[in-house]
């Protein structure tokens, strides 16, 4: 079994649990914590006595998104690419902005492999945290979880444009233009939660869940889950997603995207995350310190364009 750093790996008779283990840091997505999640789902589709995989996350969060700091390049040969850097998707992504054509094709190792995957969410789950849950087959949520994509207010449009494939068209775009968050309850409502629950229910609802549906054989879910998919692809989703990708490497060239950059660079990240949800009043907003009445981004004559993105 191979040694994880910043996840956890467990068997219960014919569930695998996979945990992320950044609670610290609100289980920020880092490279390396995507290269051991994607090789623990590559580990329990291995296994011919898991039927069914349950992604959780340690602590109060299930996930604030991509880690934004250093951190998240830290090098580790074991589960990313030495070439890249990257969890291994084929390619090493060469060039400037190709973060979301990336992220895109790492998720197609969730959305391919043999096993339903149910994600057990509690607390926030935010952007690149979204797109995780996204791909999983169900998504057990809590009742007063945080679900939101607050980079598009500052930094670029969604990596993974799944809003319009999960929710009615107005809380689509609702969803996608402003960055607020849905409660559980909402998610559930709208259709992208295939339950919401009491908090101190989850753990348990989301254990029945899966154990019920693996009492299935797992050729029959393989191909439950293939045909499901195969028809979502007949509509298009795979081609709509990788669009999605140019668009948010087109966003990221726009001329206010510079900005966020230089709060970032002079500031450091908590004071550019304060700016970016500052007239939102939410998320980093929500602090005393943040501004509530700053300009619209791109009127700082003195931001350079490096780039809105990751």
């Amino acid at each position: 079994m191979p040694e994880y750093q910043d996840i956890l790996y467990e068997t219960d008779e014919r569930l695998a649990y996979i945990t992320l283990n950044r609670p610290e840091k609100l289980n920020a997505l880092s490279n390396n914590l995507r290269g051991e999640l994607m090789d623990a789902m590559r580990e329990a589709e291995a296994d011919d006595s898991i039927g069914v995989i349950v992604l959780r996350s340690a602590g109060r969060a299930f996930s604030a998104g991509y880690d934004l700091t250093p951190a998240r390049t830290a090098e580790s040969h074991d589960f990313v690419s030495p070439r890249s850097g990257l969890p291994d998707t084929g390619t090493t992504h060469p060039g400037a902005n190709q973060w979301a054509r990336h992220v895109v094709m790492t998720n197609w190792i969730i959305w391919e492999l043999a096993k339903p995957v149910v994600a057990q969410i509690q607390g926030h789950c935010l952007a690149g945290g979204t797109e995780l849950a996204t791909v999983c087959d169900f998504r057990i949520c809590a009742r007063d979880a945080k679900i939101g994509y607050p980079p598009v207010r500052a930094m670029t449009t969604m990596d993974m444009m799944w809003t319009p494939w999960h929710m009615p068209p107005t809380k689509a775009r609702e969803f996608a233009y402003v960055g607020d968050s849905f409660s559980g309850e909402d998610m559930e409502r709208l259709g992208w939660a295939t339950y919401a629950v009491d908090p101190d229910e989850l753990a348990d609802f989301t254990e029945k869940f899966a154990r019920r549906m693996s009492w299935v054989d797992n050729e029959m879910l393989m191909y439950s889950k293939r045909a499901v998919n195969r028809q979502y692809e007949t509509m298009g989703i795979r081609d709509g997603l990788h669009s999605g990708t140019e668009i948010q490497a087109l966003s990221s060239a726009r001329k206010a995207a510079g900005e966020w950059g230089k709060k970032v660079r002079e500031e450091g990240l908590k004071a550019a995350l304060e700016w970016r949800d500052g007239p939102f009043r939410d998320f980093r907003g929500a602090y005393d310190s943040a501004p509530k009445d700053r300009a619209i981004a791109g009127t700082d004559k003195d931001a350079k364009n490096e780039g809105g993105g990751y």
